[in-house]
């Protein structure tokens, strides 16, 4: 599938909401090593609309969401790579650019050579959860796994993965509008992960799964940070305060200013 990448295309870059709020130090490595593989290159910070839509705003969305391709329209953006599971399925649905997975993207350049390996003496077994909105996404799913791989850290394959996943308690706004239900929800997910570390690729999925009591890590934490082992402590739930949450998209914005130089 290598061919399917064309270098000569501009590209983008949107990190989503999520991702920005928790670690805006991943969001700005990733946009290096991307600024660096592609010639023609460009980042977006901006919401996809999905939180209006997931509540019925369905005109606000379609406001919102123009206000989003207008923008990628006037970058000259031909292909839009994203990191996040919800901005992946409104760019496929609504968007006439099309959207490449960060995660499936992945294999198809290769991996920094610096950091293959570098958890291979790490006796840590992650479990990896997958985000129910990209259920039937096979090779996203498949290029997480790989990056895993390339890093050499330990998986242990739920049963309730990939087409068989459950729901983390986030999704579909339920977290503001019945919190009780959503962290029911959440300890929930955790009973069925098998194991007590778990790797995820959507922010508000790893915020969630700390909520019902489980130790996460977002998968860019693993790509751009330190080993993690056994017993290690998994980074606070950033998420959980808004204050540091738009801190934290204040210093994304920072980074990828400083990252397209």
């Amino acid at each position: 599938m290598a061919d399917m990448v064309t270098k000569e295309k501009r590209y983008g870059f949107m990190p989503g909401c999520s991702l920005p709020s928790y670690n805006p130090e991943a969001v700005a490595k990733t946009i290096e090593f991307l600024n660096a593989t592609f010639p023609h290159f460009s980042a977006v910070q901006k919401c996809c609309g999905k939180p209006t839509k997931a509540v019925g705003q369905y005109d606000l969305f379609k406001e919102r969401f123009a206000g989003l391709q207008a923008d990628m329209d006037d970058m000259g953006i031909e292909d839009m790579i994203v990191a996040c599971q919800s901005c992946f399925l409104t760019l496929k649905e609504a968007s006439s650019t099309p959207v490449t997975s960060l995660w499936a993207l992945w294999p198809k350049i290769g991996f920094p050579d610096d950091l293959k390996g570098k958890a291979a003496d790490s006796d840590i077994v992650f479990t990896i959860h997958d985000s129910c909105s990209t259920r039937y996404e096979e090779e996203l799913q498949d290029g997480v796994r790989w990056i895993m791989d390339q890093l050499g850290y330990q998986v242990h394959e739920s049963k309730h993965a990939k087409e068989r996943t459950r729901c983390c308690g986030f999704g579909g706004m339920v977290v503001p509008v019945n919190p009780e239900i959503a962290q029911k929800v959440m300890v929930k997910r955790v009973e069925t992960l098998e194991k007590e570390n778990v790797v995820v690729y959507c922010a508000a999925c790893r915020s969630s799964l700390l909520k019902g009591g489980a130790k996460a890590w977002h998968i860019l934490d693993l790509i751009w940070g330190p080993v993690v082992n056994e017993g290690d402590d998994s980074p606070m739930d950033v998420l959980a305060s808004p204050i540091k949450s738009w801190v934290n998209r204040y210093k994304a914005k920072r980074g990828i200013v400083h990252a397209m130089r």
